[in-house]
């Protein structure tokens, strides 16, 4: 009786174990070979990339950041200035080489894309004529007056590669919505006093317009560049319209194209950075 009990356990096992074997043949190995890669799954696919822009967040917040983290309003704005006002200056000449690197075609590294227009142009079409990109204030250099000398005439935060003509319609006009169709603009329009960028940048100018009108405070020989409400502003230091230009910040958050842009003149050119890139809710807590 004991002989056959061991006999049906030895069977079972043998069983079992063949089972498992053919399983094992059945279903793919889990851990990828060290030639391939095991592919990510679809559900978790922006995962790593979120994790990381977190993590740099997070980075900055603890050490470039540090005195401005919990304010708000005028206490906000007051730890900004001082903080992004410790940077290098450029000469107007070195911003044709910087925007080449900071404003380069991620899909053509030969080309840097236009602002307003869209466009990817060859960076050695730089210059004054027709079919070339020039340097755009996107803070007009006559509002305020501080045309290209070195401060905010060449600072690379507002500073970006315009075709020629179409930089030419938008002259030195405050920001706003409406007006008619820009030629050759890739969606901007533009009236006689206001000017709309294409919507792939309405956040873009609104960051760097507000940017602007933290670094320069009228205390370093520069007038003291302000946001207002208005249009036509002039020769007069304010930029508008400002509750437009909110808006413009929360319908059309940071990009990849525009972090990265940061982070250039950050790392290789001004090592300050906009706030606003890195915080756009930073808008709304100070305006």
């Amino acid at each position: 009786m004991l002989a056959i009990r061991m006999r049906t356990r030895r069977r079972k096992a043998v069983a079992f174990a063949t089972t498992a074997a053919l399983t094992a043949l059945a279903v793919p190995a889990l851990t990828a070979s060290p030639a391939t890669a095991a592919p990510e799954p679809p559900a978790a696919a922006s995962a790593p990339v979120a994790a990381a822009a977190t993590a740099v967040t997070a980075d900055y917040d603890s050490t470039y950041y540090r005195n401005a983290i919990g304010k708000t309003g005028t206490a906000l704005k007051s730890s900004l200035h001082t903080i992004i006002s410790s940077q290098t200056k450029l000469s107007y000449s070195a911003v044709w080489n910087a925007l080449k690197a900071t404003d380069q075609d991620p899909n053509n590294s030969g080309n840097v894309i236009l602002l307003y227009s869209g466009v990817s142009r060859s960076k050695s079409l730089n210059g004054g004529n027709t079919g070339n990109w020039n340097r755009e204030h996107v803070w007009a250099k006559s509002h305020g007056d501080f045309g290209t000398s070195t401060g905010p005439g060449t600072d690379l935060h507002h500073l970006r590669p315009t075709d020629v003509q179409v930089n030419s319609i938008r002259g030195n006009k405050d920001f706003d919505n409406g007006g008619g169709a820009v030629a050759n603009g890739g969606g901007s329009l533009t009236d006689s006093d206001s000017f709309e960028p294409r919507d792939a940048v309405k956040g873009d100018v609104a960051r760097m317009i507000l940017y602007m009108a933290v670094r320069y405070e009228g205390g370093d020989g520069w007038a003291d560049l302000e946001p207002n409400n208005s249009v036509n502003n002039g020769s007069n230091p304010y930029m508008g319209r400002l509750s437009v230009l909110k808006q413009w910040n929360e319908q059309d958050p940071p990009d990849a194209f525009e972090k990265r842009r940061n982070q250039v003149i950050h790392d290789s050119y001004q090592h300050n950075r906009n706030p606003f890139v890195d915080h756009p809710e930073w808008v709304e807590a100070i305006w």
